[in-house]
Formats: structure tokens, sequence, C-alpha cells
């Protein structure tokens, strides 16, 4: 009678395994769901690195954009920082690129951009409201925000050219009924 439940044992972990295997693989894992898709992108208003007059989102509605949150401190920003650049002088005129210092200081986010280059404008979240609202859990992250204004997705980490070009392209076409339905509710 016991012989039966070591087996028993085995076979429902095995499948406990193999359910938590099969959930997980198949799925980018740079696909972060997160409550904001769909929803209108938050209002801000923040100060351009290097001084200048104020940047608000609603002075930037009617174009896509594409946000990028980093720091000079983040090791995988210096990776993806030469994708932004590339993307910012070869996609610029399908969307707005904007940097966002997040957690760093002015001098040193400066220094980054004078050594990495500096081809899009770079804004500062002194106190990382902004990071809050969009809900930035680590950097970098790049949010994609339709002309109308509505977020369309969001990337967690590096983001390669591929997959750039892919999200601005995708900008352009018309939101999906869902995320269409989602925005007009709110």
């Amino acid at each position: 009678m016991k012989r039966w439940r070591i087996p028993a044992a085995f076979a429902v972990v095995a499948a406990a395994l193999l359910f938590v295997l099969f959930k997980g693989f198949g799925r980018d894992p740079h696909e972060v769901p997160f409550m904001l898709k769909g929803s209108p992108a938050p209002a801000f208003v923040l100060k351009p690195l290097g001084g200048g007059q104020d940047v608000k989102l609603s002075d930037l509605q009617g174009r896509p954009m594409v946000l990028n949150f980093w720091a000079s401190w983040c090791g995988p920003c210096k990776y993806e920082h030469p994708v932004l650049e590339w993307g910012a002088r070869e996609m610029g005129s399908q969307a707005v690129f904007m940097g966002v210092v997040f957690e760093d200081t002015e001098d040193n986010a400066l220094d980054f951009l004078r050594r990495m280059g500096a081809s899009f404008p770079q804004l500062m979240d002194e106190r990382s409201r902004m990071a809050v609202d969009y809900g930035v859990a680590g950097v970098p992250e790049t949010y994609f925000i339709d002309a109308q204004g509505t977020i369309r997705g969001k990337h967690v980490g590096p983001i390669d050219p591929q997959t750039l070009a892919a999200r601005v392209k995708e900008l352009s076409q018309p939101a999906p009924a869902s995320t269409a339905e989602a925005a007009r509710q709110r």
C-alpha cells in the first residue's frame, strides 16, 4: 500500500515542474506584463539635462515616442546606448526619442553622454517621480507610446536594433482593438 505513494508523489512533482516550464518557455523575458499597457501615458514635466525649457508630455503628443530610462552607473545601459543613438538617427522621423536619467546625478549623466554620444533629448527625473508613475523597476527600460499618447509596450533590459525597429514600426500601426478600447474607457 505504501509503494504507490512514492511514484504518486513523484508524478505530482513532475507534473508541477512541467507546468512551470510550459508556462515559462516560449515567452520573451523582455516582454514584462504591466498595468499601463493600453493606458494613457502618465503626464510629466521635466527639465532637460544640462538646462533649458521644461519638457511636457502634452507638448510631444501627436507623434509616437520612444522613452528610455537609463543611468550612467548601469552596465547594460552602456551596451544599449549605441542602439538608441542609431535608432534616433535612423528612425527619428518616425518617433520622438527621449532619454530619462534615473537615480543618477546630472554631472555623471552629462559625462556619460559626452563619452557615448547624445543625439536625442535627455531629461532629469530628479526625484524619480516619473519613474514611479511609469512603473520603472530598474534600468534600462524602454516605453513605446503611440501618437495618441497610449503606452503600447515596454522593453526591460538592453534593447537590440531589430526589436527597436520592430517596436517603432508597430507604433505607426493602428492600436489593437483591446488597447484602443482601454484608452477610450479612461
